[in-house]
């Protein structure tokens, strides 16, 4: 049971070269978290990690699982700051 005090959306990896990515409302994969299916109740959350889940079976993506994001300025924005980076990058510049 996941508790809905907020949206969430589902993070994995890509099995093919280890990038983040999320899981679209079609099913598909991004890159951006701003195409991230947004879920709002365990309802609609079940029936997309049955999808994701049938994707790491697949072995087209490895983890995947829920985060809860808050929406900020209209964009999603992960809560716990490691999937915060995981989403928009390195907290840090990162040499040229």
């Amino acid at each position: 049971m996941v508790l809905f005090d907020m949206p969430k959306v589902i993070i994995a990896n890509t099995l093919a070269d280890g990038f983040v990515c999320f899981l679209t409302d079609n099913g598909d994969w991004s890159r951006a978290i701003l195409d991230g299916a947004l879920v709002s109740d365990e309802a609609e959350a079940e029936a997309l990690l049955v999808i994701a889940l049938k994707a790491e079976a697949e072995n087209v993506v490895i983890d995947p699982y829920l985060i809860d994001v808050k929406i900020e300025d209209g964009l999603p924005c992960p809560l716990v700051y490691r999937e915060y980076i995981r989403a928009y990058g390195p907290s840090v510049p990162l040499p040229s």
